[in-house]
């Protein structure tokens, strides 16, 4: 029977060691990309306390949500790492409480040129394509305390709590996040899309000549309809099964497209809509699994799903264009508990909104990472994922003949992506 050592001996002396050799990953891709130059240039603000500059202190922000330490208080780990700081390029790490005084103090003085020079960076890093797809969608977020502005709305899971609520954009072809907005819990999605939408429309870049737009059936509102088409673009939206549309079902005449999947079609005006618009039904037998598909409209033995539509594309071919919306619903899961979305770091709103502005820059700058610098097989890798394989990474700082070197475990698995991944940020172009 195998046995554990006898005679083992512990001390703490070790020197050079860190548990977030994959840092230096990171480090060196802001570098290339040039974040804290562009940070230093475009955020600047009077501080009290000088021995973090705002660049830094957004940088001690940054790092956390990508090792997987969201929340303040759990950040602590990093103040004693000087191998962290090293690698990091910081001069030591801020406590809780100088984290949560600055994050008030950015909320305040620096969000707004932060938001603008995200969305620099967000034009430049999706390139000069024709088409553009918005996913649309959002999440509530439960809080705990009594946070300002937490207000009871809509809440599936904790039904009665206080929440928040984000409304976040995304381009479904990259997978960026392309807008976000932060509301008490209470907010209506269809009075705040709008608003969003034309913020979101004008950052495209110009050679965009198409834009469609997925949403879900929280989005079926004729207003919305209206602007978009407004707009010259497209949509493809889940409708509200209402009772008079239900009533259509059982008599539309339905073709099969697919194995196991049948397709309708027709003119309808809903109540109060200037005009009929095209709704395409989709007919599916109803699973053996009593919980799947059980957000969807039943009868008869099968399940129902209608999309109103100004796209001439065939009912199968909108379907699978619709259901790739399905990445925006895994996006804002993990933002949630990947990127600690959900860990609401103050009791002040707009403290909180500026921390939510710098989780989607955190999500995006690890979007474009994976998108430039990660081999094919880690293009997809959720952060988790990345975590285990590249960032926290044991390893020692040496120096050797006077040249810093970070030593990997011979053994470790992701040694080859880690050394693949530095020489193709090495050989990286700046995206301005």
């Amino acid at each position: 029977m195998p046995r554990g050592p006898r005679n083992l001996r512990i001390t703490a002396d070790g020197v050079g060691l860190t548990q977030f050799a994959g840092v230096s990953l990171i480090e060196q891709f802001f570098r290339r990309i040039g974040l804290q130059g562009a940070l230093a240039r475009q955020i600047r603000f009077a501080q009290r306390n000088n021995r973090y500059s705002v660049s830094e202190s957004l940088e001690a922000l940054l790092y956390p949500l990508v090792l997987g330490l969201g929340r303040i208080e759990t950040t602590e780990p990093l103040r004693h790492n000087g191998v962290f700081h090293y690698l990091a390029g910081l001069p030591g790490y801020p406590d809780a409480t100088t984290l949560r005084r600055f994050l008030d103090r950015f909320a305040r003085r620096g969000r707004n040129s932060l938001v603008k020079l995200h969305d620099a960076w967000r034009a430049a890093m999706l390139g000069q394509p024709s088409q553009a797809v918005f996913d649309l969608d959002s999440t509530v977020l439960t809080v705990y305390g009594h946070q300002q502005r937490a207000e009871v709305g809509y809440n599936p899971k904790k039904r009665g709590r206080s929440s928040y609520l984000p409304l976040l954009c995304f381009e479904g072809n990259t997978q960026d996040c392309w807008e976000g907005s932060y509301h008490p819990g209470d907010t209506h999605v269809s009075t705040i899309t709008i608003p969003l939408l034309e913020r979101a429309f004008p950052k495209l870049p110009t050679s965009i000549r198409e834009v469609r737009v997925r949403a879900d059936s929280a989005f079926f509102d004729q207003e919305m309809v209206r602007f978009i088409e407004g707009d010259r673009a497209f949509y493809a939206i889940v409708a509200r099964l209402t009772r008079p549309l239900k009533s259509r079902l059982s008599g539309l005449r339905y073709h099969q497209v697919s194995s196991g999947v049948w397709a309708g079609e027709f003119q309808y005006c809903p109540l109060r809509w200037p005009g009929p618009r095209r709704f395409v039904v989709i007919r599916r037998p109803v699973p053996e699994e009593p919980s799947a598909q059980r957000t969807l409209f039943q009868m008869g033995g099968y399940s129902y799903q209608a999309l109103v539509t100004n796209l001439t594309l065939q009912p199968l071919n909108l379907w699978r264009f619709y259901n790739q919306r399905a990445g925006a619903e895994l996006i804002i899961r993990e933002l949630k508990y990947a990127y600690a979305l959900g860990k609401i770091p103050t009791d002040d709103f707009q403290a909180n909104e500026a921390f939510f502005q710098i989780v989607l820059l955190a999500y995006n700058l690890l979007n474009w990472f994976k998108r430039l610098c990660a081999p094919p097989h880690l293009r997809r890798a959720t952060l988790q994922s990345l975590r285990q394989r590249l960032f926290v990474v044991p390893a020692q700082l040496v120096r050797p003949g006077g040249v810093p070197t970070l030593r990997l475990p011979a053994n470790h698995s992701g040694s080859r992506d880690f050394l693949e991944i530095l020489e193709r940020i090495r050989r990286l172009r700046p995206p301005f």
